[in-house]
This record gives C-alpha cells, structure tokens and sequence, in this order.
C-alpha cells in the first residue's frame, strides 16, 4: 500500500507583531497613570476607632499625617510596647512636631499653607494623654485644622 503524502507542505504564517509595541505602552501608561506610591512606611500599629460620620478628604496633597501607635513587632524588642509617635518615616518626640510642621509648610505652595491640614490617625488603644500633648504641640506651632482618622462603621 502506498502512502499518500502531500507535495507542497503548507507552513502556518506568521504572526504580525507590528501592533505589540502599541499595546506595550497602552498597558504601562495605564499602569502608571492608575498607581500610587507609599509615601510613608507604617512603623506604628494603628487600628483605627469606628466613626458613624466619616468625610472623605478632597486634597490629599495639603494633608499631614501623625502616626501614634504600639511599635511594630520588629521595633519592639529596641522600643517596647508603649505608644510611640511617627512623623513620615522616623520616630520622633513631641518636640519634634514644630518642626515638621514647619517643615511641611514650607514644602508647600504659598497660598496653600493656610489650607495645610494635620490628620491624627491613632490607635485606639491609646492613652489620651499623648493625644491632649500632640495636639498642644500643634496648637503651639499654629496647625489648628485637624482631623482624627477612623474606620466606617459598616
């Protein structure tokens, strides 16, 4: 019995990759246009209290954080369990408070300084007493626009 085979094999074409650089940059463009970087590394633990009335920030570029919490299981066997205070990424003294205010006033523009608002996110298990010196700090470097952080209760 003969074989029967074909004379002219037939190759599959190729496959056009002219349009793959167009969806390479689609893809990185929306990817970097719909991230957002960590501005600061959390060294504190912070759960949040429940609020029932909670508004959403409009700008977030004028706002300040304070982190006041536990130190991180990492941090704590150098800095125990006690609450600390965290401004951007170090853990800083109530003296220190001016001054990053300060410091980010003078990051901003002009006519926004006014506008610079300080956000209070604290644990909940914390003592009030930081709380009342954190805010006499802040009352001493005339950042009298704050708000405390918290989670909605669902």
């Amino acid at each position: 019995m003969a074989k029967f085979s074909r004379k002219g094999k037939k190759e599959l074409q190729a496959i056009s990759t002219a349009s793959l650089p167009d969806i390479v940059f689609m893809l990185l463009f929306f990817f970097m246009v719909s991230t957002t970087m960590r501005e600061v590394t959390l060294m504190v633990r912070t759960n949040l209290p429940f609020a029932t009335e909670v508004t959403k920030l409009e700008k977030k570029s004028l706002v300040s954080y304070i982190y006041v919490g536990p130190p991180m299981l990492q941090y704590q066997a150098k800095l125990g369990t006690e609450p600390r205070i965290q401004l951007n990424d170090s853990f800083k003294t109530l003296g220190d408070i001016r001054d990053f205010i300060s410091s980010e006033r003078d990051a901003m523009k002009e006519d926004q300084r006014p506008l610079l608002t300080t956000s209070l996110k604290i644990d909940q298990n914390t003592r009030m007493g930081i709380v009342t010196d954190i805010k006499q700090e802040l009352r001493k470097a005339s950042a009298l626009k704050m708000i405390y952080a918290a989670r909605r209760k669902e």
